[in-house]
């Protein structure tokens, strides 16, 4: 189809959301090869971000102002019910926030949101959820499996844009669900629902409505076979969080992780269990992670992971098993695989174990995800374990970063760590020096070391 005579023509970079007026096999902007894609942009009082509709997301209404008199006194949070997902996004939802959040078919994204709604709803919060993808009949089968009051829970199956930001203005709700942004498309744009260019002006309007009438609203957003978001990654920048559900959809956990958040931490984790009736919080994580920890097998240690702001107790295994092949395989889940890999050269290099002929998997149980190096330690003696076929102390936990040099770096807020193994029951920890308490911890025994070859011989005297 040619396109109009007022439109112009631009290539948006689905990886960083650059764009450049002709296509090219690189984006020019973030080196990522095949990414360009055709974005018809309107001209004149029809331009996605001006014109006298104002249908743009920049607040051209806003005037200058002196930093130090503007107001910042913290807006009041609005608690959904669920202390998981609040936890996740920093407290509770935030009037004229955009959320995004993504995840596999099936894993839990319109039931969460559907719960927290009805939480809502029960607390004379105004909402209504926007279907693009099922009818409403759907929706309230499912509403009634979870045995949610359908009292006042508004919903509307629509995907055209103009529809939706009318009944928003009609209204006025305090929450609203979209329920998949990629189904979206606006009358003013001639391409197809889930082009680069529907996302885009779709995603700009709602936030702009959103941010200008105090509305909560969150984005459903489908991810690739990749496991990204789909559509333009500056569908990413315009949001203010951006949660993503990790874990096994086979598996009856659910963790949904914070990768962006302007209001609060980042890299929060909120923990829910699959039920009949829908997602439940997990309270205490560390003993769902642990639950099938055995101490006298090879292969397995207890390392204390941050999450946001929470200290977590996983376990992480690990088997070491003679290869046959003139490569080595070094696989890992839930761990970084090139840290693995730099991490057995230092085991080499300054403990004396060679595994160059020998196939070295570490597993995270649980479906957790560590991103953090206070996983190193805990990852080297777990492989050390198997590979010696020597089972670790009972009521053992680890963490620390290791260095190149095989030195033990400390690990950020140290003392949380310690006081939560220490909670749960555990009796000795080999931590890095510098994470050594001033004052002891009752019921828990402190090994601080500074060297790899210290602490392996510490974890196995």
């Amino acid at each position: 189809m040619a396109a109009r005579k007022r439109d112009r023509v631009e290539f948006v970079c689905s990886e960083c959301g650059g764009t450049t007026i002709k296509w090219q096999g690189q984006c020019p902007h973030c080196r990522a090869w095949n990414t360009l894609q055709e974005f018809r942009v309107p001209t004149g009082q029809a331009a996605r971000f001006g014109g006298a509709d104002r249908r743009g997301f920049v607040d051209t209404t806003g005037a200058l102002q002196d930093l130090s008199r503007v107001s910042t006194d913290e807006a009041p949070r609005i608690l959904t019910g669920l202390s998981e997902f609040d936890r996740v996004l920093g407290g509770g939802l935030v009037r004229g926030g955009v959320s995004l959040i993504g995840g596999d078919p099936g894993i839990g994204k319109s039931t969460l949101l559907l719960q927290a709604m009805a939480r809502l709803i029960a607390q004379g919060v105004k909402s209504i959820y926007v279907s693009g993808e099922e009818s409403a009949a759907q929706i309230a089968l499912r509403a009634q499996r979870l045995r949610l009051p359908l009292e006042g829970l508004k919903l509307m199956s629509e995907i055209e844009l103009e529809h939706i930001e009318a009944v928003l203005e009609k209204e006025k709700p305090e929450f609203v669900v979209i329920d998949s942004i990629q189904t979206l498309f606006s009358g003013a744009l001639d391409s197809a629902p889930g082009s680069v260019s529907q996302v885009r002006e779709c995603a700009a309007r709602l936030t702009r409505t959103a941010k200008s009438h105090g509305i909560s609203l969150f984005f459903v957003g489908h991810v690739t076979k990749d496991g990204a978001l789909a559509g333009p990654r500056i569908l990413e920048h315009i949001v203010d969080t951006v949660l993503y559900f990790e874990g096994d959809t086979h598996s009856n956990f659910r963790l949904v992780r914070a990768f962006k958040n302007r209001f609060g931490a980042v890299n929060e984790l909120g923990v829910f269990a699959m039920t009949d009736h829908g997602l439940r919080g997990v309270t205490n994580p560390s003993a769902i992670f642990l639950s099938e920890y055995k101490a006298s097998i090879p292969g397995s240690t207890v390392l204390v992971t941050q999450e946001g702001t929470r200290p977590i107790l996983v376990e992480v295994q690990a088997l070491v098993d003679e290869t046959h092949l003139p490569t080595p395989r070094r696989l890992a889940v839930g761990v970084d695989a090139q840290r693995l890999s730099m991490l057995l050269a230092v085991l080499h290099r300054h403990a004396g174990v060679a595994l160059f002929n020998q196939d070295v998997f570490v597993n995270a149980v649980g479906g957790v995800k560590i991103t953090e190096t206070a996983a190193d330690l805990a990852v080297l003696a777990a492989v050390y374990s198997s590979y010696r076929d020597k089972p670790l102390a009972k009521g053992l936990v680890v963490f620390g970063e290791v260095g190149l040099a095989g030195e033990i770096r400390p690990s950020p807020r140290g003392q949380e760590r310690l006081r939560e193994a220490a909670k749960l029951g555990f009796a000795r920890a080999v931590i890095p020096r510098a994470n050594a308490p001033k004052s002891p911890i009752e019921g828990l025994q402190i090994v601080a070391v500074d060297r790899l070859s210290d602490a392996l011989e510490s974890i196995f005297d």
